[in-house]
């Protein structure tokens, strides 16, 4: 027996570029025993065969079916975990209303540990059988149920960053849902930076603290200054909402008389390894600095369509260099699935291209060069979120974690349409990109561990 842990043989799609799909036809891919892609061995290669004979019909090694193909795990950048609660309804109302009506009363319910656990358990399995093997999550205000939150990635074998809210502005925040005062925002949020360091020891895949102001208009300034001070004591993720709506956009030029993403900046919260959520708002310059510093954005289509007042540019942030990748946004966006989320970027982008309102004469309707392909949002679900968090994750190529979900398009009872033994597996791809659902996710694995199985 060779000394690989894992054999694996099968098609893989892989994004190659943001627009271009890499596709590895029946290849061999050689897992270690920390779970990365030691080696990906074509059927042309010399040694093919001889890697085949030694491995096939021992428990280490793995052989599609036809029909089956391996993608890349999905990274979700946004996604607020207590929210999973709420997913599907309350969609119909401002920003504003929606979050003191109905989100902060059910986050507050957090500090009951046994709801948490009962939520949270929850929502890791759906991701995971959603194909999602990475998620940057907010939890909430409170200490131990975020933490929990990271306990419940440690134990499922999800790769999970995740944040203590901090809402320390007394005057912003309503009373029954924030924080005491800033000195316990940040002795809490250094307790849990240091407690998830603790924790990710015991972990194959990782679990990561993260820095996490819910956006300027719920922190004081001492409590954003003293947040990015932590963030470059225990060189962490840091995770904010930036220039996302109307609203938001406006209440911080009004507060700063700057955008958003520089005033996040003179507090320390944009670095490398610093993701915001939606930017629908930025300029150019907002741009060039999100580019400079390294930080990258969280981009949600289905939940801009519902919150944003919006659509964000992702062709013109993706021309200044900016990273960028999909994020969920549990629940202003209503479904755990990237698919869906792939599905709505292209379709936002086009809307965004063409414009919509008909009384406009139609080259004055729209913005031009906006649209994404699927390639492009498939890049964003993976490579680009891989990218965003600067970890070996999100493509199928050596040097990268064993981070799969295996697509079944023959399923008997959710049958992909294809029909000609011969069909373009480029057109292959763009199928399962558009019809895909849970059901044909029908294996998923996490730095080389199996995490879940239908």
């Amino acid at each position: 027996m060779s000394k690989y842990m894992q054999l694996f043989q099968g098609t893989s799609f892989s994004s190659k570029s943001p627009t271009e799909i890499q596709v590895l036809t029946d290849c061999l891919y050689c897992i270690n025993a920390d779970g990365m892609i030691e080696r990906v061995v074509a059927p042309e290669d010399t040694e093919y065969q001889s890697l085949l004979d030694s491995y096939q019909g021992s428990d280490s090694f793995h052989r599609l079916e036809e029909g089956q193909y391996f993608l890349p795990g999905f990274v979700d950048l946004h996604v607020h975990a207590p929210q999973w609660a709420q997913s599907g309804t309350a969609l119909d109302i401002p920003l504003y209303d929606w979050l003191n009506t109905y989100t902060f009363p059910l986050e507050s319910k957090f500090s009951d540990l046994e709801f948490a656990q009962k939520v949270y358990e929850d929502l890791v399995s759906t991701l995971l059988a959603n194909g999602t093997t990475t998620a940057l999550y907010f939890a909430t205000v409170h200490k131990e149920a975020s933490l929990l939150l990271a306990e419940i990635c440690a134990g499922k074998g999800q790769r999970g960053l995740v944040g203590k809210v901090v809402m320390d502005d007394p005057e912003q925040n309503p009373d029954y849902y924030r924080d005491a005062d800033t000195s316990t925002a940040l002795v809490d949020t250094e307790a849990f930076i240091i407690a998830v360091k603790e924790l990710a020891k015991t972990t194959k895949q990782g679990v990561y603290p993260v820095v996490t102001p819910r956006f300027i208009p719920s922190c004081t300034d001492a409590g954003l200054k003293g947040l990015g001070e932590l963030a470059a004591k225990y060189d962490t993720y840091v995770q904010s909402h930036c220039s996302e709506s109307d609203w938001a956009h406006g209440h911080v030029k009004d507060r700063f008389q700057k955008n958003d993403a520089f005033a996040l900046h003179d507090f320390g919260l944009l670095r490398d390894k610093s993701v915001m959520a939606h930017c629908n708002f930025l300029d150019d310059q907002d741009a060039e600095l999100f580019a400079d510093t390294g930080t990258a954005i969280a981009h949600c289509p289905i939940s801009n369509a519902y919150f944003a007042n919006s659509v964000i540019p992702v062709a013109r942030f993706h021309a200044h260099n900016v990273e960028i990748g999909l994020g969920s946004d549990l629940s202003g966006g209503f479904s755990p699935s990237l698919f869906d989320n792939i599905r709505q970027a292209v379709m936002s982008s086009r809307m965004l291209e063409d414009g919509v309102n008909t009384s406009l004469p139609a080259a004055e309707r729209g913005v031009p060069k906006s649209r994404i392909t699927v390639h492009e949002a498939f890049y964003l679900a993976t490579a680009g979120g891989g990218e965003s968090l600067s970890l070996p994750i999100g493509r199928i190529q050596e040097n990268y974690v064993w981070d799969v979900q295996v697509i079944d398009t023959r399923l008997p009872s959710a049958k992909l349409p294809i029909f000609d033994e011969l069909e373009d597996v480029q057109d292959i791809f763009q199928k399962i990109m558009y019809l895909a659902r849970p059901e044909h996710i029908r294996e998923v694995w996490v730095q080389g561990e199996k995490v879940h199985s239908r």
